[in-house]
C-alpha cells in the first residue's frame, strides 16, 4: 500500500500496529479469562467461549492472494525428507475429510467444520521426523509465524487443508492451503501457510512472543501467558 501519510508511515502500518498494541494490552490484562482451567476436553465448548453460525474474519488487514498455481509448500528443518509440493503434488496425496469445531482465543467457537485435506499423519510418514525434532513452526504468506509441540501436530484430526464444507477455502480464511489444529485455539492453525519447519527445540512464533500463551489449549484457558 502507498504512504498516505505525509510521514513515511503507510495508513496500513498504522492500523497493524494498532491492532498488535490492542491485542497485546488485552494480553497483559487477561482480557476474556474466566478463571475456570479444569473443564478438560468434558464439555465441548472451552470455558469463556460462545457459539457462533458463521465463521468470522479476522486478520490484520493483509489476505494474501496466492493463485494455486503460483502456490507450493516446502517442509524442511529436522527431517530425514525434505520436500516441496506444488498444487498438483499436494492434491495428489491422500486426501481425508474430517469434522471439527475451531476455537477463536477471542471467545467466538464455530461448531461441525467438514474439512478436506492432506493429514498431518502422512505428511510425517513422508518427512520423518528426526528422534531429536520437538516442535513444529509454520510460516505464512503474510510473514506470520505460529510453534507447536510435534506432538501436537501429530494427531488424528490435524490437516492440511484446503477446502470447508465441500467448497475451497477462501483467501480470507486462509486459503488456498491452511493448518487445522482444532484442539488448539485458532491462531495456531496458521493462514496461507508456505512453510512447515520442523526444530530441534522451541520457537515462539508471531502472536507467541507478544503476550499469547505458547501452547494455546482452549480447555485450560491457555489464551495468555
Amino acid at each position: 500500500m502507498a504512504d498516505d501519510s505525509g510521514d513515511g508511515i503507510s495508513i496500513f502500518g498504522k492500523i497493524k500496529d494498532k491492532l498488535i498494541g490492542k491485542k497485546q494490552a488485552e494480553a497483559a490484562a487477561g482480557k476474556h479469562l474466566t478463571g475456570r482451567t479444569d473443564a478438560g476436553h468434558k464439555e465441548r465448548l472451552p470455558p469463556g467461549q460462545r457459539l457462533v453460525e458463521k465463521w468470522p474474519v479476522l486478520d490484520l488487514g493483509l489476505q494474501p492472494n496466492i493463485p494455486q498455481d503460483k502456490w507450493k509448500l516446502e517442509v524442511e528443518g529436522a527431517v530425514e525428507a525434505p520436500l516441496v509440493w506444488h498444487w498438483a503434488d499436494f492434491m495428489a496425496q491422500p486426501q481425508i475429510e474430517d469434522v471439527s469445531d475451531i476455537h477463536c482465543v477471542t471467545t467466538w467457537s464455530l461448531y461441525d467444520n467438514t474439512w478436506t485435506g492432506v493429514s498431518a499423519k502422512h505428511l510425517l510418514a513422508l518427512v520423518k521426523p528426526k528422534p531429536t525434532a520437538t516442535h513444529v513452526v509454520f510460516e505464512s504468506h503474510d510473514g506470520y509465524t505460529t510453534n507447536v509441540p510435534l506432538a501436537s501436530f501429530d494427531d488424528d484430526d490435524v490437516l492440511i487443508a484446503h477446502s470447508w464444507q465441500g467448497q475451497p477455502i477462501t483467501t480470507e480464511h486462509g486459503g488456498p492451503v491452511r493448518i487445522i489444529l482444532p484442539k488448539l485455539y485458532l491462531w495456531k492453525s496458521a493462514k496461507w501457510v508456505r512453510r512447515i519447519v520442523f526444530l530441534e527445540g522451541d520457537k515462539p512464533g508471531y502472536w507467541e512472543v507478544r503476550g499469547y500463551h505458547n501452547v494455546g489449549d482452549p480447555w485450560t484457558e491457555q489464551r495468555y501467558g
